[in-house]
């Protein structure tokens, strides 16, 4: 008696039977990572898919949840990433873990750069740090005697519209990295780029307080997916 294998609709769904040009695996072998869409390197990171639905529609959910935009797939969180069906809380980590190495990839170009040179340099590198954080975020750069970054702090994380930046902490580290001058930075979700007096009054208050310590403050910068504003190069410095 001849015995007919009847498949399964999760088996129809499955990658594995794929042809072998259109699994991304395969593809990525063959061709190179760049021959890949967004969705199919994401399947790569799923590793495999529901009863109804592959990895590859489980990743193009997850691009439409991201509007179809990296910089706003970097910007979800693991609890909204599981809000998918088929999308649990270790695929979730997985993408989170993908989009940070991402981030810090980028990032990494400019800490290879020995010298911070200007406030377009030092705001490419900040937009980068920022661009993922929906509530405001407050950092310092801490810079050795020939303008190179030796750390990059996050003093303080905030609300959608502000943060807190102390003082005492912020030069505290400065002793302890043996900075000679700083860079304060902070991020505006809204987009709007230009400072409020509160900005302009913590401005003065750090650049006062750091000269006990001979230390300069060289810029205050303010980061948007827009651009960026520079104290310096306002004159508000």
């Amino acid at each position: 008696m001849k015995i007919t294998k009847i498949m399964l609709t999760g088996e129809k769904k499955s990658i594995k039977y794929w042809l072998a040009d259109d699994r991304p695996r395969e593809k990525l072998r063959l061709k190179g990572p760049e021959s890949l869409s967004h969705s199919e390197l994401l399947a790569i990171l799923l590793q495999n898919g529901t009863l109804n639905k592959s990895a590859l529609d489980l990743a193009k959910e997850i691009l439409q949840l991201g509007k179809n935009n990296l910089n706003d797939l970097g910007k979800l969180s693991i609890k909204e990433l599981t809000k998918i069906k088929g999308i649990g809380e270790a695929k979730a980590i997985t993408i989170v873990a993908a989009m940070e190495l991402g981030r810090r990839r980028q990032a990494a170009g400019f800490i290879e750069k020995p010298y911070v040179t200007d406030s377009t340099s030092m705001a490419n590198y900040l937009q980068v740090i920022l661009k993922d954080y929906a509530l405001e975020v407050f950092i310092v750069l801490y810079l050795n005697q020939a303008n190179k970054v030796n750390h990059t702090e996050v003093i303080s994380k905030g609300g959608i519209t502000g943060t807190v930046a102390d003082t005492r902490v912020i030069l505290k580290k400065a002793l302890e990295e043996d900075a000679v001058s700083i860079v304060l930075c902070h991020n505006h979700p809204s987009g709007r780029l230009k400072p409020s007096r509160a900005d302009e009054v913590l401005t003065q208050k750090i650049k006062e307080a750091a000269k006990y310590f001979d230390i300069r403050v060289l810029d205050h910068i303010i980061v948007s997916e827009e651009g960026y504003y520079s104290f310096a190069d306002e004159g508000l410095l």
